[in-house]
């Protein structure tokens, strides 16, 4: 029987190509997009939210956002669908399908 080399194991690979695996295997990639969450964030929160919260982690098209005062999760609630409008058009390769706001007390202390 006359077996073909797979196209995959016979063609040269793209710089592109390469590179975009090399990025996922090190993890740059992920950095990168939580750069980009991170700065998407800080523009489209309101200024209240903007220096009491930070955006954590996308699970699932849910990303988390950490809050320093239970008001703010109850005040978030008014603004959630501005927000996520607002994300949607700035990083829209995240995915971002909901955001579930959590109270953390130490989000606004650098450590």
């Amino acid at each position: 029987m006359n077996r073909r080399p797979s196209p995959a194991s016979s063609d040269p690979l793209s710089v592109g190509r390469l590179m975009s695996r090399l990025l996922a295997r090190t993890g740059y990639d992920r950095e990168q997009s939580a750069s980009a969450v991170a700065d998407a964030w800080r523009e489209a929160a309101p200024p209240a939210f903007r220096d009491t919260s930070r955006a954590g982690t996308i699970r699932r098209g849910v990303l988390d956002v950490f809050v320093s005062h239970s008001a703010h999760v109850q005040e978030f609630g008014f603004h959630k669908q501005a927000i996520l409008a607002r994300l949607r058009e700035l990083v829209p390769a995240a995915g971002i399908s909901d955001i579930r706001c959590r109270l953390l007390a130490d989000v606004d202390r650098t450590t």
